[in-house]
């Protein structure tokens, strides 16, 4: 891995999932002795909104933010919702997210359940001035007509895998593009090329753990401090000194979420 230390954010991790039931706090523990300095943990279901809170409540280096991911628009109702305005109300809770469009999962909620849930979240996130965490899959032009009905909110499309027009377009509207272990992966091509035109100041890296391990750990649980490998590889691509690329990546994290 390097002698250099890094000072690692990762924008995007899930260590409410079940996967981590067993060892959540060696993880925990594991991650900051290996250069972790900040987690944003992003709800995807009401269990998992909770669940950030308390983790944000528990560690320091934890940041939260509570969503309904459209994969779960069908818990979206007005007590849930209620529940996820009371939640974002907490000092810790940077984001809403991880809301947006999902339409690669035939057994997913309906389309119009799912853009119903990421409207009115979307508006939450207006009204309270947070950033948004998107998720969008095989749903870009949705994705993107939504975003532009509310000009004020910015945010980062998590674990981005459109085209290099798409990006250029969530740019103009002043989102951030979230990389993850996929450029690692042999037959990344399509998201090697945006990164190679997305700008230093509006990439961030996400391990989106436990899920996309980078590799050489593709296939295993991920965790925080192997985004380390999505550091280097887009320090190649972007021809930047590891140390600069990476500075350069945390004050891009710090910016979006007003740390």
């Amino acid at each position: 891995m390097g002698d250099l230390t890094l000072n690692i954010f990762d924008t995007h991790a899930h260590y409410d999932d079940e996967s981590f039931e067993e060892d959540r706090a060696e993880v925990v523990k594991r991650i900051q002795d290996n250069g972790v300095i900040g987690v944003l943990n992003c709800g995807s279901s009401m269990h998992g909104a909770e669940m950030s809170v308390k983790l944000a409540k528990e560690y320091d280096i934890f940041y939260a933010a509570v969503g309904i991911h459209p994969e779960n628009a069908n818990e979206f109702n007005d007590e849930n919702f209620g529940r996820i305005k009371e939640l974002a109300k907490y000092d810790k809770v940077k984001a809403i997210g991880e809301i947006g469009l999902d339409y690669y999962w035939e057994e997913n909620p309906p389309k119009e359940v799912q853009k119903k849930a990421f409207r009115a979240q979307m508006q939450l996130a207006d009204e309270l001035g947070l950033p948004v965490v998107i998720h969008d899959r095989e749903a870009h032009g949705d994705t993107l007509e939504i975003i532009k009905e509310f000009p004020n909110v910015k945010g980062t499309i998590h674990c981005f895998s459109g085209s290099v027009e798409f990006a250029k377009e969530c740019l103009k509207l002043g989102y951030y593009i979230g990389f993850t272990g996929v450029v690692t992966f042999k037959n990344a091509k399509k998201i090697l090329e945006v990164a190679s035109e997305v700008p230093l100041d509006r990439m961030l890296v996400e391990t989106d753990c436990p899920y996309m391990a980078p590799t050489p750990y593709r296939g295993k649980r991920n965790q925080s401090d192997y985004i380390r490998y999505i550091i280097e590889k887009l320090a190649e691509i972007k021809g930047v000194e590891l140390k600069e690329i990476n500075e350069q990546f945390v004050r891009n994290i710090k910016e979006l979420l007003k740390l």
